[in-house]
């Protein structure tokens, strides 16, 4: 099957019309991209900022762009004129810098609260404590060029459904904590982004609204 084959077979029989399917390109050259693109699909992501920014100059400017990937500070200016979504924001560090940029882009840009919800240290994200303290803060209040639309978290990777699913429901969890008391008014904060090729049809029994998915859509990785 071809790449906008597999595409329309997922949105019609996997993804319920309340989710949102991103195609994770990454590594992926972009006459594949493209061929997604002609099937009718316009939402992809991309984890390393270079190749984002690259892939942007080369393709259709309809296109909403996200950063899944870890995001580093002092390259969000290469991203912050187009960027749709920054779903791996981790720190108050880094969401002031993104602020920084949208102020000179004269844009706000929409970001996802990532959360550390896996077992394994080796994934990024803040915990809720910490997401509290400078969301309770002043300066926070001030950071007007960002809109902070919900919340991303990776599953630990593991063949231990009830591992994945309880952390899934972690971040749900969080997800409705931040609506109920600091998003209360904020009709944007809407988002759960989780689930991969791996694990999405937990993470949409879970309550997902964004997932994100590439192998299933693009075949294999090459890296």
């Amino acid at each position: 099957m071809t790449v906008s084959d597999n595409i329309k077979q997922f949105l019609k029989t996997e993804i319920p019309d309340n989710v949102k399917l991103i195609a994770v390109s990454k590594t992926k050259p972009v006459e594949m991209i493209l061929e997604a693109y002609h099937s009718g699909h316009k939402i992809f992501g991309e984890n390393k900022v270079q190749d984002l920014a690259a892939k942007y100059e080369d393709l259709p400017k309809d296109i909403e762009w996200h950063m899944i990937g870890h995001m580093q500070s002092n390259k969000v200016k290469y991203i912050a004129p187009f960027v749709s979504l920054i779903h791996g924001v981790d720190s108050f560090k880094l969401l002031k810098v993104i602020h920084k940029e949208g102020e000179k882009n004269n844009r706000k840009i929409d970001c996802l609260l990532q959360f550390h919800i896996a077992k394994e240290e080796t994934k990024f994200g803040l915990d809720l404590t910490e997401a509290y303290e400078f969301l309770r803060s002043d300066q926070f209040k001030n950071l007007n060029n960002v809109n902070i639309c919900g919340v991303m978290g990776m599953a630990t990777f593991t063949e231990n459904e009830d591992t994945i699913r309880s952390e899934f429901k972690e971040l749900v969890h969080i997800f409705n904590e931040l609506k109920e008391t600091i998003f209360i008014n904020s009709a944007d904060f809407k988002e759960v982004s989780m689930g991969m090729s791996g694990d999405y049809k937990i993470a949409i029994e879970e309550g997902a609204t964004m997932v994100r998915i590439g192998s299933l859509l693009f075949g294999a990785r090459n890296y």
